[in-house]
């Protein structure tokens, strides 16, 4: 059951956030750079503030993702982790699927779910 949406847009990253019982699904907009990955952040860790650890990242609008916003997904599962959480991407494609595949940073996420072709 959702039970808010918040919505916040900086530079050219537009954050959406449903919020569920202990869950929250965030929807990401445009560019997740190093400018806007700390908008990320501050989202990830105020509803983890909020005790959210179940996370829902719908990467499918998203254009652009850089060094610096992976970073932000990867210690947010990393401290989702930790307290019996988990983060899943999905509508992963572009760039962003790109980067996990030749990083080999997909297996650092619980579940990664590629965007319908």
């Amino acid at each position: 059951m959702v039970t808010g949406v918040y919505v916040q847009e900086v530079a050219d990253l537009n954050v959406e956030v449903q919020r569920g019982g202990s869950d929250a699904l965030v929807r990401l907009t445009g560019d997740l750079d190093k400018l806007t990955a700390p908008l990320l952040k501050d989202c990830l860790v105020r509803l983890f503030g909020e005790g959210r650890v179940e996370i829902v990242i719908d990467a499918g609008k998203l254009e652009f993702c850089d060094s610096s916003g992976l970073w932000v997904l990867v210690e947010h599962q990393r401290r989702v982790s930790a307290h019996a959480g988990s983060l899943c991407i999905v509508g992963v494609h572009g760039v962003l699927q790109r980067v996990l595949d030749v990083t080999g940073l997909k297996a650092a996420f619980d579940r990664v779910i590629p965007s319908e072709l």
